[in-house]
């Protein structure tokens, strides 16, 4: 039986490689439509939670993963040497940056080794990790092939960016449409069968990996290009005594030509911040440069400079120094109703504000400890009990689970930066 008869017939055998953020949610969807799946991980916890049905991912319903690891449909490992027995192999391994902001495609390189060392013939092997054009065809193939398998006619290899939004509630794995990009027309015939089949979506092809590799740093950096722009319109707004919320949303009664973006202390998550340099990295063997990209890094790099600089003011107009003020940052996850707190601004606003001898609390009920990746301490999620204690409240992410009235309330100053409080008509808001 060849491999498009079992992906018809649903025991085709598929891997996930990597069970974070995008792995996981993967390998559900792919057992829900009755397939076996085994994950694959490198660490031993991950692996051990899947195989006892405990959930670690907020997209995922816990009585789903439960049922499914229960039903043996879902099952995970960190022994490679398993993937001889796999048809299908998803791989969705992190791809961060280095500290000096250029690819780091070290986790790529070890599971495509690890990968070729034990693929066999008659395999799909499909990379969704989010990473620079060229690296399917540059790294990924090579690696197979010095195997002794042509693409295309032994292993079919293809790159399917993945598009996971953490809270979506409307937005899941199974139903987001779907961009694949084979390496050859028989990569994309097999890729094709294979999404259909696990999708409940559009699955999109286009002509090769490097189109699929682009599109989804596009989508990416559209999205960075653009909260840039509301960044510094808020900027130039509060130098000139003008409501950049207001102005937002008098421009977004426009039925045509204009999609709303909103400011707010800094970006975060895995994606935005990092996906742009990618292509500001591969645009150089190009020997050219992407300044509108770069310039939209800079301006949302410095919100959160923006952000200490407002509210000093505020402190000094009520008399206050920064440094004496108790200040209390509510929120800390990088987006409202999630625990991710990935490239979250909050951990340079801390280090802005110790660099000028505050020493900010944080409140968030969804993270109750984390380590700076800026100054590597760890902080503790303080209680809500006493938000009249403090000089300063300033709202970092807008967690529907606050109660902004109470906080209002409460509160001797609260600066807003995400328009939590909107509707909120007191006179000790004061948004961004």
């Amino acid at each position: 039986m060849n491999l498009s008869e079992k992906i018809n017939n649903k025991t085709a055998k598929v891997a996930v490689v990597g069970l974070g953020y995008v792995g996981l949610p993967m390998a559900v969807t792919v057992a829900r439509k009755g397939f076996d799946v085994l994950g694959f991980d490198i660490q031993q916890k991950r692996a051990d939670m899947v195989n006892r049905g405990e959930n670690y991912i907020g997209d995922i319903e816990d009585e789903e993963l439960a049922r499914l690891a229960e039903q043996k449909k879902i099952s995970a490992t960190t022994d490679y040497s398993m993937i001889k027995d796999m048809d299908v192999i998803m791989v969705a391994v992190p791809t961060p940056l280095d500290k000096f902001k250029q690819p780091d495609s070290s986790y790529v390189v070890s599971s495509t080794e690890s990968i070729a060392y034990y693929i066999k013939s008659d395999t799909l092997l499909v990379l969704e990790s989010t990473t620079y054009p060229g690296t399917t065809r540059e790294i990924v193939a090579p690696e197979i092939e010095r195997k002794g398998f042509k693409v295309g006619k032994d292993i079919y290899i293809a790159f399917s960016p993945e598009r996971v939004d953490p809270g979506n509630k409307d937005y899941k794995t199974s139903n987001t449409p779907k961009i694949v990009g084979g390496m050859t027309d028989k990569c994309n015939e097999v890729s094709q069968l294979f999404y259909e089949a696990i999708l409940d979506a559009q699955v999109y092809m286009v002509s090769s990996p490097e189109i699929a590799e682009m599109e989804k740093i596009y989508e990416n950096t559209f999205r960075n290009i653009n909260i840039a722009l509301a960044n510094e319109m808020t900027v130039l707004c509060e130098k000139m005594g003008i409501d950049i919320w207001e102005v937002i949303e008098a421009a977004s009664t426009k039925p045509y030509g204009f999609m709303k973006f909103h400011p707010g202390p800094g970006i975060g998550g895995h994606c935005i911040p990092l996906d742009p340099f990618y292509l500001t990295w591969k645009a150089r063997e190009y020997n050219y440069h992407t300044r509108l990209i770069e310039l939209a890094g800079e301006i949302n790099n410095a919100m959160p400079e923006f952000v200490v600089a407002k509210a000093t003011k505020i402190l000094n107009f009520e008399g206050l120094a920064l440094s004496k003020a108790k200040i209390l940052l509510l929120g800390a996850a990088y987006k409202k109703d999630i625990d991710d707190i990935r490239e979250s601004p909050i951990g340079m606003l801390i280090d802005i504000l110790e660099k000028n001898l505050n020493k900010p609390d944080y409140n968030d009920p969804y993270i109750e400890s984390f380590v700076n990746e800026i100054n590597h301490k760890t902080y503790k999620s303080v209680s809500l009990d006493r938000i009249s204690d403090y000089d300063l409240i300033i709202i970092i992410t807008d967690h529907s689970c606050y109660d902004y009235q109470d906080v209002v309330n409460k509160a001797k100053l609260v600066l807003d930066t995400r328009l939590a409080t909107n509707g909120i008509k007191q006179k000790n808001i004061i948004r961004m």
